[in-house]
């Protein structure tokens, strides 16, 4: 019997050789036949520490490792790009937000 292999985004890498891995899926209803996402989280090992957060990587089922892990890292797909920090200086949105009355015409 063939093992089972999923791609997925890492979402926890917090934990010493364990990732949580998310595995969408697109399933179609039995009944309305309608197409519905479906995620599903799995905890891999990691034996290195190499995987982090929203890198794409491969798991494959293997012999269980703990309760709740079935699943070894094969190998990281993709790396992550990095996250984007939101800085939000009020005084900056202020000024953009409210308009300038000196250079009016109108008073």
């Amino acid at each position: 019997m063939a093992h089972k292999t999923f791609t997925g985004i890492v979402t926890s890498d917090s934990r010493d050789k364990t990732v949580t891995v998310t595995v969408t899926s697109r399933e179609t209803h039995p009944l309305y036949g309608k197409q519905y996402t479906v995620s599903r989280k799995y905890q891999a090992h990691d034996e290195k520490n190499d995987a982090h957060v929203g890198d794409t990587v491969s798991i494959t089922e293997t012999r269980p490792y703990s309760k709740t892990k079935a699943f070894k890292l094969t190998d990281i797909v993709e790396r992550s790009k990095g996250s984007i920090e939101l800085v939000n200086d009020t005084e900056e949105a202020d000024k953009a937000v409210t308009p300038d009355t000196s250079q009016r015409g109108d008073v």
